[in-house]
C-alpha cells in the first residue's frame, strides 16, 4: 500500500466531493434524479475505497513499527458487509409508502454513529491521531467533539420519534401523530439546553490528561432526552419539515466529527448535507407558511403544535358522492384535467393504474397534468418519486407555483388522497393553517375527490373543498377506484 500517499487520498476525496455536489444538483429535478443518484453512489464508492486503502496503509506502517493487529480491520470489514447487506435488502423490499420513516431511521443511525465516534475519540484520542499517548485532548478538539456529540444525540433520538410518528402504526403515545404537550414544556427544554451547554463547557475546559467523563456523559444523556422533547410537540402536519430538518442535523453532526478526526471527506459531505437540508427546510416552511425557527425550535417555545391541533369537533355536513363510472364519464368528456396526488395514492400503490388512466384520457384528446404540492405526502419530493416510479413523463408533472394559475380554467380536478394541501380553509385568517399556500383546486369547474372516508388530514381540519357544490366524492381504495375508472373510460 505504499502507493497510497496522503496527496492521492486528498485528490480522491476531492473527486468524491465533486461527485456529491453533482448529486445534489441532479436531485434538484426529477428529470435529472437518476443521474444525481449515480453521481452520489460513485462519490460514496470513491470515498469508501479511499478510506479503506488509507486504513490499510496506516496499519501497514504500524505493523512495520511493531504495533497493531488485524482485529480493527476485521471489524471494519464486518461492518461494511453487514451494513451493505442490510442496505441492499431494504432497497429491494421497502415500499414507497415506507420511504419517509426509512429516511428518518437512516438519520438516526448517522446521529448515533457520530456519538459513538466521539466517545471513542475521547476515550482513545491517540488512536485517531488527535493527541499523543499520555497527552490531554486539545481544547479545540474538545469543542468539536462536544458539538458533534450533542448534535448527533439530538439527531438520533429526534429521528427515532419522527420515525414512529411517520410510521403511524405504534400505540406508544410519543409515536402518534398528535402533538404531545404539557405544562412547562418549553421552560423544561430551555433549562435542559442550558444545562447541556454548561456541562459541555465543563468538559471542554476541564484540565488534566484524563477527559472529564462525568460532564461529558451527563451532557450526552441530556442531549438524547432533548431530541425527544424537541420533536414530540410537533404535529403530523409538520413532519415533512421535521424530516428535512433532521437530515440537516445529521449532516452537521458528521461535519463536527470530521473536524475532530481531521477527515476532509466527512467535513465536506457533512457540510453539504447540513446546508442542503437547512435550505430545503426553509423552502418547505415557506410552502407551509410556517416560521423556519418556529419549527426548528418547536420544543423551545414555538407554536408548532397549534398548526397541527384539530379544530375541535365539526358538525356533520352533507356531501355529494358518486361512483368511479360517474367520475370517468366526467373526465372523458372534459378538455382539461389536473390530477392532485396525495398520500392516499401512495398507500394504495395506485400510481401505475393512474398512469394507465391518464394514457386512456390522453388518447381521447383530454389534456392531463399532475399538480404537486411541495409538502404532499410525508417527505420532500414524495409524490415526485412516486410518479417517477410509474415512469410518468416529467413534462406532465408541475410544481405548485407553475400550475396554480391554471385551476380556474380547468374543467376537472381529480384529487387522489390529498387533504390539507387543497384545503380552502388556508384562505381563512382564523384557520390554524391560515396563509399556507395550497393547490387552488377549489377554483376548477368540477372537482372529483377520492378518499377512503371523510377523515381529516394531518392537520386535523375539516376540508371545505369536500362540501362545495361542484365537488363529487368517490369513496374507496384509490387503486380499486382508479382501476374501475380505467374500465369505464374504455
Amino acid at each position: 500500500m505504499s502507493f497510497i500517499s496522503l496527496n492521492l487520498v486528498t485528490m480522491m476525496y476531492l473527486i468524491a466531493s465533486v461527485c456529491f455536489i453533482q448529486a445534489l444538483k441532479g436531485l434538484s429535478s426529477p428529470a435529472n434524479a437518476r443521474r444525481g443518484n449515480a453521481f452520489g453512489m460513485t462519490g460514496m464508492a470513491i470515498a469508501a475505497v479511499t478510506t479503506v486503502a488509507l486504513i490499510l496503509k496506516l496499519r501497514a506502517e504500524a505493523a512495520s513499527a511493531g504495533a497493531g493487529n488485524g482485529l480493527g480491520l476485521g471489524l471494519v470489514a464486518l461492518g461494511v458487509v453487514v451494513g451493505g447487506g442490510i442496505g441492499a435488502y431494504l432497497a429491494k423490499t421497502v415500499e414507497m409508502t415506507k420511504m419517509p420513516e426509512l429516511v428518518a431511521a437512516m438519520h438516526s443511525l448517522i446521529g448515533l454513529a457520530a456519538v459513538c465516534i466521539a466517545v471513542a475519540a475521547v476515550s482513545e484520542p491517540h488512536a485517531f491521531n488527535i493527541a499523543q499517548a499520555g497527552q490531554a485532548l486539545p481544547v479545540g478538539n474538545r469543542i468539536e467533539l462536544f458539538i458533534g456529540t450533542f448534535v448527533g444525540a439530538i439527531t438520533f433520538s429526534g429521528s427515532v420519534i419522527a420515525f414512529g410518528k411517520l410510521a403511524g402504526k405504534y400505540k406508544f403515545r410519543l409515536f402518534q401523530g398528535a402533538p404531545v404537550v404539557f405544562a412547562g414544556q418549553h421552560m423544561l427544554n430551555l433549562v435542559l439546553a442550558i444545562v447541556m451547554v454548561g456541562l459541555g463547557l465543563a468538559f471542554v475546559f476541564a484540565g488534566g490528561v484524563e477527559p472529564a467523563w462525568t460532564p461529558f456523559i451527563i451532557m450526552t444523556a441530556i442531549a438524547f432526552v432533548l431530541g425527544v422533547l424537541i420533536i414530540i410537540p410537533i404535529g403530523g402536519a409538520d413532519m415533512p419539515v421535521v424530516v428535512s430538518m433532521l437530515n440537516s442535523y445529521s449532516g452537521w453532526a458528521a461535519a463536527g466529527i470530521g473536524f475532530s478526526l481531521n477527515n476532509s471527506m466527512l467535513i465536506i459531505a457533512g457540510s453539504l448535507v447540513g446546508s442542503s437540508g437547512a435550505i430545503l427546510s426553509y423552502i418547505m416552511c415557506k410552502a407551509m407558511n410556517r416560521s423556519f425557527f418556529n419549527v426548528i425550535l418547536g420544543g423551545f417555545g414555538g407554536d408548532a403544535a397549534a398548526a397541527s391541533s384539530g379544530g375541535g369537533s365539526q358538525p356533520a355536513r352533507p356531501v355529494k358522492s358518486g361512483s368511479a363510472d360517474d367520475a370517468a364519464f366526467i373526465m372523458a368528456n372534459a378538455e382539461t384535467v389536473i390530477i392532485v396526488p396525495g398520500y392516499g395514492l401512495a398507500v394504495a400503490r395506485a400510481q401505475h393504474s393512474l398512469k394507465e388512466l391518464v394514457e386512456k384520457l390522453t388518447h381521447k384528446g383530454v389534456t392531463v397534468k399532475y399538480a404537486i404540492h411541495p409538502v404532499a405526502g410525508r417527505m420532500p419530493g414524495h409524490m415526485n418519486v412516486l410518479l417517477a416510479e410509474a415512469e410518468v413523463p416529467y413534462d406532465q408533472v408541475f410544481e405548485m407555483e407553475d400550475i396554480n394559475g391554471e385551476f380556474g380554467q380547468t374543467d376537472v380536478v381529480l384529487v387522489l388522497g390529498a387533504n390539507d394541501v387543497v384545503n380552502p380553509a388556508a384562505k381563512d385568517p382564523k384557520s390554524p393553517i391560515a396563509g399556507m399556500p395550497i393547490l387552488e383546486a377549489y377554483k376548477a369547474k368540477s372537482i372529483i375527490v377520492n378518499k377512503r372516508s371523510m377523515a381529516s388530514g394531518y392537520a386535523g381540519l375539516d376540508n371545505d373543498l369536500f362540501y362545495q357544490a361542484n365537488t363529487m366524492m368517490v369513496f374507496g381504495d384509490a387503486k380499486k377506484v382508479i382501476e374501475d375508472m380505467v374500465k369505464a373510460v374504455e
